[in-house]
Protein backbone atom coordinates (compact mmCIF):
# COMPACT_ATOMS: atom_id res chain seq x y z
CA UNK A 1 0.00 0.00 0.00
CA UNK A 2 1.08 3.58 -0.62
CA UNK A 3 2.02 6.04 2.09
CA UNK A 4 -1.06 8.06 1.17
CA UNK A 5 -3.53 5.30 2.00
CA UNK A 6 -1.66 4.61 5.24
CA UNK A 7 -2.07 8.28 6.19
CA UNK A 8 -5.75 8.22 5.26
CA UNK A 9 -6.30 5.09 7.35
CA UNK A 10 -4.47 6.70 10.28
CA UNK A 11 -6.72 9.77 10.14
CA UNK A 12 -9.84 7.60 9.93
CA UNK A 13 -8.77 5.80 13.10
CA UNK A 14 -11.25 3.21 14.34
CA UNK A 15 -13.43 3.79 11.26
CA UNK A 16 -10.69 2.92 8.75
CA UNK A 17 -11.84 -0.57 7.83
CA UNK A 18 -15.51 0.39 8.24
CA UNK A 19 -15.15 3.08 5.56
CA UNK A 20 -12.34 1.82 3.34
CA UNK A 21 -13.49 -1.80 3.05
CA UNK A 22 -17.25 -1.28 2.83
CA UNK A 23 -19.03 -2.98 -0.08
CA UNK A 24 -22.23 -1.28 -1.15
CA UNK A 25 -25.16 -3.72 -1.32
CA UNK A 26 -27.82 -1.09 -2.04
CA UNK A 27 -27.43 0.70 -5.39
CA UNK A 28 -24.60 -1.03 -7.31
CA UNK A 29 -21.74 1.08 -8.64
CA UNK A 30 -22.39 -0.28 -12.15
CA UNK A 31 -25.57 1.79 -12.27
CA UNK A 32 -23.72 5.06 -11.67
CA UNK A 33 -22.26 7.60 -14.08
CA UNK A 34 -18.97 7.88 -12.23
CA UNK A 35 -16.52 10.79 -12.27
CA UNK A 36 -13.50 10.37 -14.51
CA UNK A 37 -11.20 12.17 -16.97
CA UNK A 38 -13.77 11.69 -19.75
CA UNK A 39 -16.84 12.80 -17.76
CA UNK A 40 -17.67 15.76 -20.02
CA UNK A 41 -17.40 13.66 -23.19
CA UNK A 42 -19.09 10.59 -21.73
CA UNK A 43 -21.96 12.22 -19.82
CA UNK A 44 -22.41 15.97 -20.23
CA UNK A 45 -21.89 16.13 -24.00
CA UNK A 46 -25.05 14.01 -24.40
CA UNK A 47 -27.16 16.73 -22.75
CA UNK A 48 -28.65 19.96 -24.06
CA UNK A 49 -25.85 22.07 -22.57
CA UNK A 50 -24.40 24.64 -24.98
CA UNK A 51 -20.88 24.06 -26.27
CA UNK A 52 -19.47 26.87 -24.13
CA UNK A 53 -20.78 25.15 -20.99
CA UNK A 54 -18.89 22.00 -21.95
CA UNK A 55 -15.74 24.08 -22.45
CA UNK A 56 -16.04 25.80 -19.08
CA UNK A 57 -16.89 22.57 -17.26
CA UNK A 58 -13.81 20.94 -18.79
CA UNK A 59 -11.77 23.99 -17.75
CA UNK A 60 -13.02 23.47 -14.20
CA UNK A 61 -11.97 19.80 -14.28
CA UNK A 62 -8.56 20.67 -15.75
CA UNK A 63 -7.41 23.07 -13.02
CA UNK A 64 -5.49 22.48 -9.78
CA UNK A 65 -4.08 19.36 -8.15
CA UNK A 66 -7.06 17.23 -9.23
CA UNK A 67 -6.75 18.24 -12.90
CA UNK A 68 -7.56 15.38 -15.23
CA UNK A 69 -9.19 13.16 -12.60
CA UNK A 70 -12.84 14.18 -12.96
CA UNK A 71 -12.95 15.16 -9.28
CA UNK A 72 -13.36 18.65 -7.81
CA UNK A 73 -11.91 20.52 -4.85
CA UNK A 74 -13.57 23.93 -4.53
CA UNK A 75 -12.94 26.66 -1.94
CA UNK A 76 -16.23 28.42 -1.02
CA UNK A 77 -16.11 31.63 1.01
CA UNK A 78 -19.48 33.38 1.23
CA UNK A 79 -20.02 32.99 4.96
CA UNK A 80 -19.22 36.67 5.60
CA UNK A 81 -22.70 37.60 4.39
CA UNK A 82 -24.80 35.11 6.32
CA UNK A 83 -22.74 34.26 9.40
CA UNK A 84 -21.27 37.81 9.55
CA UNK A 85 -17.77 38.81 8.55
CA UNK A 86 -16.76 38.96 12.20
CA UNK A 87 -17.94 35.44 12.97
CA UNK A 88 -16.28 34.14 9.81
CA UNK A 89 -12.97 35.99 9.71
CA UNK A 90 -12.15 36.91 13.32
CA UNK A 91 -10.19 33.65 13.78
CA UNK A 92 -7.98 34.67 10.84
CA UNK A 93 -8.38 38.36 9.93
CA UNK A 94 -6.29 38.18 6.73
CA UNK A 95 -9.41 36.80 5.02
CA UNK A 96 -11.23 40.12 5.39
CA UNK A 97 -9.13 40.84 2.28
CA UNK A 98 -10.60 39.05 -0.78
CA UNK A 99 -7.14 38.59 -2.27
CA UNK A 100 -6.20 36.26 0.59
CA UNK A 101 -9.24 34.11 -0.20
CA UNK A 102 -8.24 33.73 -3.84
CA UNK A 103 -4.59 33.14 -2.90
CA UNK A 104 -5.63 30.32 -0.57
CA UNK A 105 -7.54 28.62 -3.39
CA UNK A 106 -4.59 29.00 -5.78
CA UNK A 107 -1.89 27.89 -3.36
CA UNK A 108 -4.01 24.93 -2.22
CA UNK A 109 -4.42 23.77 -5.83
CA UNK A 110 -8.21 24.02 -5.88
CA UNK A 111 -10.19 23.59 -9.08
CA UNK A 112 -12.03 26.86 -8.40
CA UNK A 113 -12.89 29.53 -5.85
CA UNK A 114 -16.56 30.27 -5.14
CA UNK A 115 -17.47 33.55 -3.49
CA UNK A 116 -19.55 36.70 -3.58
CA UNK A 117 -19.90 39.47 -6.14
CA UNK A 118 -17.87 41.82 -3.98
CA UNK A 119 -15.08 39.38 -3.18
CA UNK A 120 -14.49 38.14 -6.72
CA UNK A 121 -15.22 41.48 -8.36
CA UNK A 122 -12.61 43.26 -6.23
CA UNK A 123 -9.75 41.14 -7.62
CA UNK A 124 -11.17 39.91 -10.92
CA UNK A 125 -8.65 41.57 -13.25
CA UNK A 126 -5.75 40.09 -11.30
CA UNK A 127 -7.04 36.55 -10.81
CA UNK A 128 -9.99 35.59 -13.07
CA UNK A 129 -7.56 34.18 -15.65
CA UNK A 130 -5.48 32.37 -13.02
CA UNK A 131 -8.15 30.26 -11.31
CA UNK A 132 -11.77 29.54 -12.30
CA UNK A 133 -14.23 31.88 -10.59
CA UNK A 134 -17.69 30.71 -9.46
CA UNK A 135 -19.88 33.65 -8.49
CA UNK A 136 -22.45 32.89 -5.77
CA UNK A 137 -25.46 34.96 -6.78
CA UNK A 138 -27.76 34.68 -3.74
CA UNK A 139 -27.32 34.64 0.02
CA UNK A 140 -29.10 34.64 3.35
CA UNK A 141 -28.18 37.53 5.64
CA UNK A 142 -28.79 37.71 9.37
CA UNK A 143 -28.38 41.44 10.03
CA UNK A 144 -32.10 41.98 9.40
CA UNK A 145 -33.97 41.83 12.70
CA UNK A 146 -35.75 39.65 13.52
CA UNK A 147 -33.81 37.04 11.54
CA UNK A 148 -35.55 35.35 8.66
CA UNK A 149 -34.16 32.47 6.65
CA UNK A 150 -34.40 33.34 2.98
CA UNK A 151 -32.12 33.54 -0.04
CA UNK A 152 -31.88 36.96 -1.67
CA UNK A 153 -30.27 37.72 -5.02
CA UNK A 154 -27.14 39.82 -4.55
CA UNK A 155 -25.93 39.55 -8.16
CA UNK A 156 -27.18 38.74 -11.64
CA UNK A 157 -25.82 36.42 -14.30
CA UNK A 158 -24.46 39.18 -16.55
CA UNK A 159 -22.24 40.42 -13.72
CA UNK A 160 -20.74 36.94 -13.38
CA UNK A 161 -20.14 36.76 -17.12
CA UNK A 162 -18.61 40.24 -17.27
CA UNK A 163 -16.06 39.52 -14.53
CA UNK A 164 -14.92 36.34 -16.31
CA UNK A 165 -16.52 33.74 -14.04
CA UNK A 166 -16.78 30.27 -15.57
CA UNK A 167 -19.77 29.37 -13.43
CA UNK A 168 -22.40 30.56 -10.97
CA UNK A 169 -23.62 29.12 -7.71
CA UNK A 170 -26.89 29.57 -5.85
CA UNK A 171 -28.71 28.22 -2.79
CA UNK A 172 -32.30 27.11 -2.54
CA UNK A 173 -33.77 26.43 0.91
CA UNK A 174 -35.95 23.49 -0.05
CA UNK A 175 -38.83 23.01 2.37
CA UNK A 176 -38.88 26.66 3.46
CA UNK A 177 -41.87 29.00 3.06
CA UNK A 178 -39.86 30.90 0.41
CA UNK A 179 -38.84 27.82 -1.56
CA UNK A 180 -41.17 28.23 -4.53
CA UNK A 181 -39.98 31.81 -5.21
CA UNK A 182 -36.35 30.73 -4.96
CA UNK A 183 -36.98 27.86 -7.41
CA UNK A 184 -38.41 30.27 -9.97
CA UNK A 185 -35.57 32.79 -9.51
CA UNK A 186 -32.83 30.20 -9.83
CA UNK A 187 -34.48 28.38 -12.72
CA UNK A 188 -34.41 31.62 -14.71
CA UNK A 189 -30.88 32.46 -13.56
CA UNK A 190 -29.49 29.03 -14.49
CA UNK A 191 -31.13 29.16 -17.90
CA UNK A 192 -29.41 32.49 -18.57
CA UNK A 193 -26.10 31.19 -17.21
CA UNK A 194 -26.20 28.26 -19.62
CA UNK A 195 -27.02 30.60 -22.50
CA UNK A 196 -23.83 32.52 -21.69
CA UNK A 197 -21.79 29.32 -21.38
CA UNK A 198 -21.42 29.18 -17.60
CA UNK A 199 -21.55 26.12 -15.34
CA UNK A 200 -24.29 25.99 -12.68
CA UNK A 201 -23.80 24.75 -9.10
CA UNK A 202 -26.74 24.51 -6.70
CA UNK A 203 -26.52 24.40 -2.91
CA UNK A 204 -29.55 22.10 -2.29
CA UNK A 205 -30.09 22.82 1.40
CA UNK A 206 -33.13 22.03 3.52
CA UNK A 207 -34.52 24.70 5.82
CA UNK A 208 -37.58 24.27 8.00
CA UNK A 209 -37.84 24.21 11.78
CA UNK A 210 -40.22 21.24 11.50
CA UNK A 211 -37.36 19.15 10.05
CA UNK A 212 -35.57 19.21 13.43
CA UNK A 213 -37.12 17.11 16.19
CA UNK A 214 -36.05 15.92 19.62
CA UNK A 215 -34.98 12.62 18.04
CA UNK A 216 -32.92 13.84 15.07
CA UNK A 217 -32.08 16.68 12.71
CA UNK A 218 -33.70 15.65 9.46
CA UNK A 219 -32.09 18.53 7.58
CA UNK A 220 -29.33 15.95 7.02
CA UNK A 221 -31.54 12.92 6.36
CA UNK A 222 -30.61 10.93 3.27
CA UNK A 223 -34.18 10.68 1.98
CA UNK A 224 -34.96 14.41 2.32
CA UNK A 225 -31.58 15.66 1.08
CA UNK A 226 -31.82 13.15 -1.76
CA UNK A 227 -35.12 14.69 -2.86
CA UNK A 228 -33.61 18.20 -2.59
CA UNK A 229 -30.86 16.97 -4.93
CA UNK A 230 -33.47 15.61 -7.32
CA UNK A 231 -35.21 18.99 -7.42
CA UNK A 232 -31.84 20.62 -8.05
CA UNK A 233 -30.95 18.51 -11.07
CA UNK A 234 -34.45 19.13 -12.39
CA UNK A 235 -33.44 22.81 -12.56
CA UNK A 236 -30.45 21.67 -14.68
CA UNK A 237 -27.82 22.30 -12.07
CA UNK A 238 -24.61 20.80 -13.48
CA UNK A 239 -23.21 20.13 -10.00
CA UNK A 240 -25.10 19.63 -6.72
CA UNK A 241 -23.71 20.72 -3.36
CA UNK A 242 -25.19 18.91 -0.38
CA UNK A 243 -24.41 18.28 3.26
CA UNK A 244 -23.18 14.80 4.12
CA UNK A 245 -26.15 12.71 5.33
CA UNK A 246 -26.14 11.83 9.01
CA UNK A 247 -29.48 10.07 9.38
CA UNK A 248 -32.43 8.77 7.35
CA UNK A 249 -36.18 8.34 7.53
CA UNK A 250 -37.14 11.99 7.42
CA UNK A 251 -40.33 11.34 5.49
CA UNK A 252 -41.36 8.64 7.98
CA UNK A 253 -40.54 10.59 11.13
CA UNK A 254 -42.13 13.84 9.98
CA UNK A 255 -45.14 12.07 8.44
CA UNK A 256 -45.37 14.18 5.32
CA UNK A 257 -44.66 13.88 1.60
CA UNK A 258 -44.35 10.62 -0.30
CA UNK A 259 -41.74 7.89 -0.13
CA UNK A 260 -41.53 4.10 -0.61
CA UNK A 261 -40.57 1.27 1.77
CA UNK A 262 -37.84 0.13 -0.65
CA UNK A 263 -35.98 3.40 -0.09
CA UNK A 264 -35.23 2.16 3.43
CA UNK A 265 -35.29 -1.62 2.88
CA UNK A 266 -33.18 -1.84 -0.29
CA UNK A 267 -31.80 1.48 -1.55
CA UNK A 268 -30.17 2.64 1.70
CA UNK A 269 -28.65 1.23 4.88
CA UNK A 270 -27.27 2.79 8.04
CA UNK A 271 -23.79 3.04 6.52
CA UNK A 272 -22.72 6.62 5.64
CA UNK A 273 -21.44 5.53 2.21
CA UNK A 274 -24.81 3.96 1.37
CA UNK A 275 -26.67 7.04 2.62
CA UNK A 276 -24.47 9.25 0.43
CA UNK A 277 -24.95 6.92 -2.54
CA UNK A 278 -28.67 7.59 -2.27
CA UNK A 279 -27.84 11.30 -2.62
CA UNK A 280 -25.82 10.45 -5.75
CA UNK A 281 -28.70 8.36 -7.11
CA UNK A 282 -30.98 11.38 -6.85
CA UNK A 283 -28.50 13.34 -8.98
CA UNK A 284 -29.65 11.23 -11.96
CA UNK A 285 -27.33 8.42 -10.84
CA UNK A 286 -24.34 10.75 -11.13
CA UNK A 287 -25.13 12.56 -14.39
CA UNK A 288 -24.89 15.69 -12.23
CA UNK A 289 -21.90 15.53 -9.90
CA UNK A 290 -22.42 15.49 -6.13
CA UNK A 291 -20.01 17.55 -4.05
CA UNK A 292 -20.44 17.41 -0.29
CA UNK A 293 -19.75 20.34 2.00
CA UNK A 294 -16.95 20.35 4.53
CA UNK A 295 -19.02 21.65 7.44
CA UNK A 296 -18.07 23.99 10.30
CA UNK A 297 -14.57 24.25 11.72
CA UNK A 298 -13.58 22.60 15.00
CA UNK A 299 -10.56 21.00 16.68
CA UNK A 300 -10.63 17.85 14.53
CA UNK A 301 -10.91 19.44 11.08
CA UNK A 302 -8.25 17.39 9.28
CA UNK A 303 -9.68 13.99 10.22
CA UNK A 304 -13.27 15.10 9.62
CA UNK A 305 -12.43 16.51 6.18
CA UNK A 306 -10.67 13.30 5.14
CA UNK A 307 -13.58 11.21 6.44
CA UNK A 308 -16.07 13.25 4.39
CA UNK A 309 -13.89 12.92 1.28
CA UNK A 310 -13.61 9.13 1.66
CA UNK A 311 -17.38 8.79 2.06
CA UNK A 312 -18.09 11.05 -0.92
CA UNK A 313 -15.61 9.33 -3.24
CA UNK A 314 -16.58 5.78 -2.30
CA UNK A 315 -20.28 6.68 -2.70
CA UNK A 316 -19.69 7.89 -6.27
CA UNK A 317 -19.53 11.62 -5.55
CA UNK A 318 -17.47 14.16 -7.45
CA UNK A 319 -15.58 15.94 -4.69
CA UNK A 320 -15.66 18.33 -1.78
CA UNK A 321 -16.41 22.02 -1.38
CA UNK A 322 -14.59 22.95 1.82
CA UNK A 323 -14.33 26.45 3.27
CA UNK A 324 -14.39 27.13 7.01
CA UNK A 325 -12.14 24.22 7.89
CA UNK A 326 -9.48 25.91 5.74
CA UNK A 327 -9.87 29.69 5.98
CA UNK A 328 -10.49 29.81 9.73
CA UNK A 329 -6.95 28.53 10.26
CA UNK A 330 -3.52 29.96 9.35
CA UNK A 331 -3.03 29.70 5.60
CA UNK A 332 -0.46 26.91 5.74
CA UNK A 333 -2.74 24.80 7.94
CA UNK A 334 -5.67 25.49 5.63
CA UNK A 335 -3.64 24.42 2.62
CA UNK A 336 -2.61 21.22 4.40
CA UNK A 337 -6.27 20.33 5.10
CA UNK A 338 -7.29 20.96 1.49
CA UNK A 339 -4.32 18.90 0.25
CA UNK A 340 -5.32 16.03 2.54
CA UNK A 341 -8.80 16.05 0.99
CA UNK A 342 -7.37 16.16 -2.52
CA UNK A 343 -5.08 13.26 -1.67
CA UNK A 344 -8.15 11.08 -1.07
CA UNK A 345 -9.30 11.69 -4.65
CA UNK A 346 -5.77 11.15 -5.98
CA UNK A 347 -5.34 7.88 -4.07
CA UNK A 348 -6.10 4.84 -6.28
CA UNK A 349 -6.62 2.60 -3.25
CA UNK A 350 -9.73 4.61 -2.25
CA UNK A 351 -12.16 3.02 -4.69
CA UNK A 352 -15.87 3.20 -5.48
CA UNK A 353 -17.72 0.98 -3.01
Amino acid sequence: MSATIDKIAELLGDEASYLLEHRCQTIPKEMLHLPGPDFVDRVVALSDRPTAVLRNLQLLFNHGRLAGTGYLSILPVDQGIEHSAGASFAPNPIYFDPEAIVRLAIEAGCNAVASTLGVLGSVARKYAHKIPFILKINHNELLSYPNQYDQTLFADIKQAFDMGAIGVGATIYFGSPHCRRQIMEISQAFRRAHELGMVTILWCYLRNEAFKTKEADYHVAADLTGQANHLGVTLEADIIKQKLPETNGGYLALKFGKTHPLVYEKLTSDHPIDLTRYQVANCYLGRAGLINSGGPSDDNDLAQAVRTAVINKRAGGMGLILGRKAFQRPMEEGIAIIHAVQDVYLCPEVTIA
